[in-house]
């Protein structure tokens, strides 16, 4: 896709795919993209969260496409990518947010660390290494990490999910370095408390933070990504921290 270096990159007409698009940031990413004219490929573990996510998408500007998988399992993000290319010409943008919380590290068994490492790192490093040799040919494309805070305040708790998040901070950096002179960009946005699924907060108390600006809605990290994407061709945005106006307790 050529774009102009003087002008913002259009979203229209980019073929985006977003793992873990078929609920909280993820699902709203593809709404957001695919009313601004992009074409959107997402994929998640539940049927019933696909379809629900294809029918809220039906009738957009951009066109939406998915399948359900785990990316747990490289050879399943191989079948995702099979997919991805039937569907769609070229990969302009990898949008990696597939993620699951758990709970602190004394509670977990040996499968369940194994399993969450696998989901929220090794996830990003096999759709990363699929995308990028589709992204080097072209000379041109974008892998957004979607992080945490938890990378950056480490908060007592959940100590295998935080270690997967700055893991994914370091990786990004790496890949960044490593991908630009092929043309390729590589952005980490790490949102702050928000509501989405994965939330310990039922929908009623995280309805009642997001009144109260204490948390985000998944739509606001869907806008970060759109301006990510967005941006000149000389220009990557490298980090972004999104936090709710009233990010401490108390």
């Amino acid at each position: 896709m050529e774009i102009s270096s003087k002008a913002n990159t259009p979203l229209k007409g980019l073929n985006v795919l977003i793992t873990g698009g078929t609920t909280g940031i993820g699902r709203a990413a593809a709404v957001a993209l695919a009313r601004e004219g992009a074409n959107v490929f997402i994929y998640g573990r539940d049927e019933t969260f696909l379809q629900d996510a294809l029918r809220d998408t039906a009738g957009l500007t951009g066109k939406v496409r998915g399948m359900t998988a785990d990316q747990a399992d490289p050879r399943e993000v191989s079948r995702v990518f099979d997919q991805f290319a039937r569907e769609f010409p070229s990969l302009d943008a990898l949008i990696n947010n597939a993620g699951i919380g758990g709970e602190d590290l004394a509670k977990q068994t040996d499968e369940g660390i194994l399993y969450m490492v696998q989901t929220n790192f090794c996830g990003y490093l096999f759709c990363a290494r699929q995308a990028l040799q589709l992204m080097t040919k072209q000379r041109s494309g974008h892998i957004i990490n979607i992080g945490s805070i938890n990378a950056v305040e480490m908060n007592a708790g959940g100590e295998t999910y935080t270690g997967t998040k700055a893991a994914i901070r370091a990786f990004s950096e790496s890949l960044r370095k490593s991908v630009q002179k092929s043309g390729i960009k590589v952005s980490l946005i790490e949102p702050g408390r928000t509501g989405t699924d994965m939330s310990n907060a039922s929908p009623e108390e995280q309805q009642k933070a997001e009144a109260a600006l204490k948390m985000l809605l998944a739509e606001d990290i869907a806008d970060a990504i759109c301006y990510c994407l967005s941006r000149p061709r000389q220009t990557v945005v490298a980090s972004m921290q999104v936090l709710p106006l009233l990010d401490q307790d108390g």
